[in-house]
């Protein structure tokens, strides 16, 4: 299906096209007439399948065809991080390029200045507010926010929000919202608790439940099956041996980060932490620094796993194995973008076998298990517990052997001459979709 199918406004086909977006994803297909229609929405798919223009193509369509109100916040969107408010900010923009639509990104560990842009848009009324949980009822709180004509309230990584324990938050913004509303809730995962939350917030949802990918075929996977104790030895090794650059390493605790970054310090490699007791300043620098290929290696915690766009990352080091299925095709998930070859290296020590196991399970496929360099005594061996505790023996490690801020309105108005020269072209012209 094509956008040309779903969407009328020519505005924003134009700004499509000119992102060279066609075809929807699953996602977006699935979505976007219901959401159209009106219909609130309870979509639980990916990160990376398309979610963001999923639900914010149907809701500029409706702002300009059905003439919402100016001087108003008509679309309130919730994010866990600042990175991804900033990140679905600056493709509203896009989105939006030819239309009067505005927008604002709405996010804490920010200084006064911006504080201040913050509440001046919120006071004069962006279109469309993007915004952390926690600053935008900071906000609220000042008594200065009115959110009594909002049309549109989305939540966006839902499950991910909960578990940073934002839910009192999201149920506090929504009691200043008018109950007749559209809602449409997107969630990577379907726990108990989103199932309470959707409950609190969708009327009669239309329901979108996506299977989850599998990992790019493009990633080699492999895993050394190790002792706790041997997993330094082993990162150590990796580094003198292939010196890897534009590397992610996922450990399971922020004091785990902060000593395995310090041990790579010591091994003069040009590596920087991601975790949350970093200042929202300090998480920017880290990212810029990154991009800008300043710095080689990132050792984070899972706030790095999930809804942040990081090109040419090489190899992703899975210290720990991840809790859960989708936690592992998340953080590898990092590497091999836009159809490029990447590397997943997972460390298997004796507790996480069964977890491992279970990985493989969703995978259909078991990834191949390298031997420990020489030199290394041998690791444990490979085995699972079932259920009922009897153990069932898949094979052995050997030894040496043995992973805008202020955006307000784009005011360009195009001819009609240009408007009309936009649609022929685009009418000639087929571009490849994109996953948004």
């Amino acid at each position: 299906m094509t956008f040309d199918e779903i969407l009328t406004n020519d505005d924003l086909l134009d700004a499509l096209y000119d992102m060279h977006f066609n075809e929807c994803t699953p996602i977006q297909a699935m979505a976007i007439p219901p959401a159209l229609e009106g219909r609130d929405i309870l979509a639980v798919a990916q990160t990376g399948t398309g979610k963001t223009a999923a639900y914010l193509l149907p809701v500029i369509e409706q702002l300009i065809n059905d003439n919402y109100p100016q001087d108003n916040v008509n679309c309130v969107v919730m994010a866990p991080t600042r990175e991804l408010a900033q990140q679905i900010d600056h493709q509203m923009q896009g989105f939006s390029y030819y239309m009067p639509v505005t927008s604002m990104a709405i996010y804490g560990g920010t200084d006064g200045v911006t504080y201040e842009q913050q509440r001046k848009g919120l006071k004069s009324g962006a279109d469309v507010v993007i915004a952390t949980p926690g600053r935008l009822l900071s906000h609220i709180n000042m008594g200065y926010v009115d959110l009594s004509k909002v049309s549109f309230f989305i939540l966006d990584e839902a499950d991910r929000m909960l578990d940073m324990g934002f839910y009192d938050d999201i149920m506090k913004i929504a009691a200043h919202l008018p109950k007749e509303r559209q809602t449409m809730l997107f969630s990577a995962t379907m726990p108990d608790k989103i199932e309470k939350l959707a409950a609190g917030l969708l009327d009669n949802p239309f329901e979108i439940k996506l299977s989850m990918s599998k990992p790019a075929e493009k990633i080699k996977q492999v895993a050394y099956v190790c002792h706790e104790e041997q997993k330094v030895p082993l990162l150590q090794s990796l580094f003198r041996k292939d010196n890897p650059e534009r590397v992610v390493i996922f450990a399971s605790s922020k004091q785990k980060v902060k000593e395995l970054t310090s041990m790579l310090r010591r091994l003069k490699l040009n590596v920087a932490e991601m975790h949350s007791d970093l200042e929202q300043k300090e998480r920017d620098e880290v990212m810029l620094k990154f991009k800008a290929s300043r710095i080689n290696v990132i050792v984070a915690t899972d706030i790095l796993s999930r809804g942040i766009d990081i090109d040419n990352i090489e190899t992703v080091i899975n210290f720990d194995v991840p809790r859960e299925e989708e936690d592992y095709v998340h953080r590898i998930g990092r590497t091999a973008r836009a159809d490029k070859e990447g590397r997943a290296i997972t460390f298997i020590n004796s507790k996480d076998m069964l977890r491992f196991n279970k990985i493989e399970k969703f995978l259909e496929n078991e990834v191949e298990k390298l031997p420990l360099p020489e030199g290394f005594s041998q690791g444990p061996e490979y085995k699972i517990l079932s259920v009922k505790g009897k153990r069932k023996w898949r094979g052995r490690s050997k030894n040496h052997s043995g992973k805008n801020s202020s955006t307000g309105k784009n005011s360009n108005t195009s001819s009609e001459k240009t408007s009309i020269n936009r649609r022929r072209r685009r009418k000639k012209t087929s571009s490849g979709g994109g996953s948004v």
